[in-house]
């Protein structure tokens, strides 16, 4: 277990979640570092720990904690894989719309974590919009909840959105609740090549019922996602005219990964601009329809900060998802702090004031 070139003194590999709560309080009361490890796929995420002596592994905890048909509900634990999941969500009918790229392998607690999403993320939004609670073990060894099982449940504060996307710096996800969603009835996925890509992306996404999931690739591929009816779905496939993709097209889409890896995030009517800015020859995959870009091959200092300084003036921002730590180091993996660090760093003092979790990785 490697984190940016540090190997931890220990591995902790508890089976349930008091036993992750347990660990934690021990590292916080013996002035150990921890990192939480679910599959491993986005490690690269994040500025180099400042410490690392323990690396905490959910990979047991992989149960199904609860399953409602009629509600379209589930809970499971946070050590579970998107696939087991969605394997299990298969046999009655339903699925939760999470691809992240560099997959398989993703566990449910290390994508929300990570605050990673995909492709489909054009049709049914991040999971920060179907997650309806989570269970949370605290650097002081508490095991605490948020919202519920069941979609209308609003009791208490919101605090599910605090942990999605803070590498565990607030705690450490345990069990997470998910809306989830009926599996289309028919589905089809379409490519083609064209000189204008964007100008055909936008025709895609303009159509009466768009795709599910649309990406538009450096060299001017397209591959696009249709989802509902049969007859619906063979209208659109007939009226956009492209080649029908092979069935491992999006499998094969979600495995890309690089040592160098970084997402552009910017409103999608700025997606453009910034992608053209990008260097010669630069290798990504962009989501036009939600402002999305990823941007993998050989990075370096001075590519990263202009392209990073134009998705700031075009208010977005550019993460590196994995990077040498050569370039960590010279770039940082956020880019400029939010106006809200100053908020951010007293919910990590309130949370976590030995910095015991991940210390040194995440913005604050």
């Amino acid at each position: 277990m490697v984190v940016d070139g540090l190997e931890p003194g220990r591995v902790a590999r508890p089976e349930n979640a008091e036993q992750v709560a347990e660990e934690l309080r021990d590292a916080a009361a013996n002035g150990r570092a921890v990192v939480p490890v679910g599959g491993g796929r986005a490690l690269g995420l994040g500025d180099p720990p400042e410490r690392f002596d323990v690396a905490l592994e959910t990979r047991a905890l992989d149960r199904v904690l609860e399953l409602s048909q009629a509600d379209m509900t589930v809970s499971v634990e946070a050590g579970m894989t998107l696939e087991a999941l969605n394997a299990t969500l298969a046999q009655v009918g339903q699925f939760l719309p999470i691809d992240p790229f560099n997959a398989p392998g993703h566990t449910v607690g290390g994508v929300l974590a990570a605050g990673l999403s995909g492709p489909l993320r054009l049709r049914y939004g991040s999971p920060r919009d179907f997650v309806i609670g989570l269970r949370v073990a605290l650097p002081d060894g508490r095991l605490v909840s948020s919202g519920g099982r069941v979609v209308k449940n609003v009791s208490g504060y919101d605090m599910n959105k605090l942990h999605q996307g803070a590498l565990g710096s607030l705690g450490v996800i345990v069990a997470a609740s998910f809306k989830v969603f009926p599996r289309p009835l028919h589905e089809v996925s379409v490519e083609t090549r064209s000189e204008d890509p964007w100008r055909e992306a936008a025709r895609a996404l303009g159509l009466p019922q768009a795709p599910v999931a649309l990406e538009l690739a450096s060299d001017g591929r397209l591959l696009a996602r249709l989802a509902g009816t049969t007859s619906g779905v063979r209208r659109l496939v007939a009226e956009l005219g492209w080649t029908e993709a092979g069935p491992d097209a999006w499998e094969e889409h979600a495995r890309q990964s690089g040592a160098a890896w970084a997402r552009v995030s910017v409103p999608p009517v700025r997606l453009r601009e910034v992608v053209d800015g990008l260097p010669a020859g630069s290798r990504w995959w962009a989501s036009p329809g939600v402002g999305v870009a990823h941007w993998t091959g050989d990075l370096d200092a001075e590519a990263v900060r202009a392209a990073r300084a134009a998705a700031e003036r075009a208010g977005g921002s550019l993460v590196l998802l994995a990077a040498p730590v050569e370039l960590k180091r010279a770039v940082g993996a956020w880019g400029t702090p939010p106006a809200t660090a100053a908020w951010m760093t007293r919910l990590r003092d309130a949370f976590d004031p030995k910095r015991t979790v991940s210390p040194g990785r995440y913005v604050v």
